[in-house]
């Protein structure tokens, strides 16, 4: 079977990039193994403009932020599925000095920001001292409705082999791929953390991190809102929320852990005045990178190998313009973006390969 690219792994860039090779009007297979323990399926799918402890703006997010709400709503759109809603976050300050830099922020430059009306408006459902500022327009995306909806599309239309994907069986020559049965132009890789054992890409500065959320049903919550002081909650299912999520740079596998359990668990009871039970875990390994900073782009020395990774906890606002990115790279020749741009990487790259 001939195809024009083959993609591997079947998460938000995975998804995304498959979708606009379509819209491109080039071939494809994805080759995804099902696994439940993946970043995509375990993140919450928040889209915060604000970042960090001195609420700066997200890197990009005056770009990335239109143009991901386009494309959510047109990918929903032929899938028959709403994935993307606006969820302002109620951002209730842990400390004084917290405070103090969302007030001098908002000085500086209040895009993103709101100062409450009613500093009390909260005080029925949550504990906090210290008040509470709005960051808007937030964003949550459903990705597990997104992600399961494509997988449907993707075997309906004979383009996905459930799978694992066996480095061992592709053979790469100048002028094509082959992997098994299948030849194509190029080969993607959208494959996680996969990617930092890549024999092509894994000398990249990745940096993953271990990530993990408590379900939790909380049938007194407001809907509509996304909840944040230290940990965030945000709306999982009906009367379900996700609580999370840890930033782990040392662990010793992807399970979920009972110390995170506890903690979080003790966080919410000094912290909400609602009940609540927790009836699920997640836990799973994000692709982060050393400059926070996205993989786009092909091998320096490999034209027809690329990667699309490294979206680390912005994947939901970085995955939809990167892989249109890439895509438009692919048929136009244009470029990318050189912040993420895997060609930053040339040297390291042209050494490791020769060296393997």
């Amino acid at each position: 079977m001939s195809v024009d690219c083959i993609v591997i792994g079947q998460g938000i860039c995975g998804t995304f990039l498959s979708w606009y090779l379509e819209k491109a009007g080039l071939s494809f297979i994805v080759i995804d193994e099902s696994a439940e323990a993946t970043a995509s399926k375990a993140a919450a799918g928040i889209i915060n403009p604000v970042t960090g402890r001195r609420m700066v703006k997200t890197w990009m997010i005056d770009e990335l932020l239109p143009f991901a709400l386009d494309a959510y709503g047109q990918i929903g759109l032929e899938l028959g599925i709403s994935c993307i809603a606006q969820q302002n976050i109620v951002d209730f300050f842990p400390s004084p000095q917290m405070r103090l830099a969302f007030l001098d922020r908002y000085k500086e430059n209040s895009q993103y920001l709101q100062k409450p009306n009613e500093e009390n408006a909260w005080r029925s459902h949550f504990n906090y001292d210290f008040g509470f500022g709005e960051i808007q327009p937030g964003y949550l995306v459903d990705l597990n409705k997104l992600l399961a909806a494509f997988r449907i599309k993707l075997i309906n239309s004979d383009q996905l082999r459930e799978d694992q994907f066996i480095a061992g069986d592709l053979v790469v020559s100048d002028e094509s791929i082959h992997y098994r049965d299948l030849q194509a132009g190029r080969i993607i890789f959208c494959d996680g953390i996969g990617g930092s054992s890549n024999p092509y890409f894994g000398n990249l500065p990745f940096a993953p991190n271990k990530g993990e959320a408590l379900i939790v049903e909380i049938s007194d919550l407001p809907p509509g809102h996304i909840y944040k002081k230290g940990m965030s909650v945000a709306s999982w299912k009906e009367n379900l929320y996700w609580v999370g999520s840890s930033y782990e740079w040392k662990f010793d596998d992807d399970k979920p852990t009972e110390g995170f359990r506890q903690r979080t668990e003790y966080g919410l009871k000094e912290w909400l005045k609602v009940p609540f039970k927790i009836v699920g875990h997640l836990a799973s390994i994000r692709p982060a990178t050393l400059e926070r900073r996205p993989f786009v782009g092909f091998h320096p020395l490999k034209k027809n190998i690329g990667i699309l990774n490294g979206m680390g906890t912005k994947g939901c606002s970085l995955a939809p313009f990167f892989a249109s990115q890439l895509v438009q790279h692919i048929r136009h020749q244009s470029a990318i973006i050189p912040e993420a741009g895997v060609q930053r990487f040339s040297n390291i790259l042209g050494r490791s390969f020769f060296s393997n």
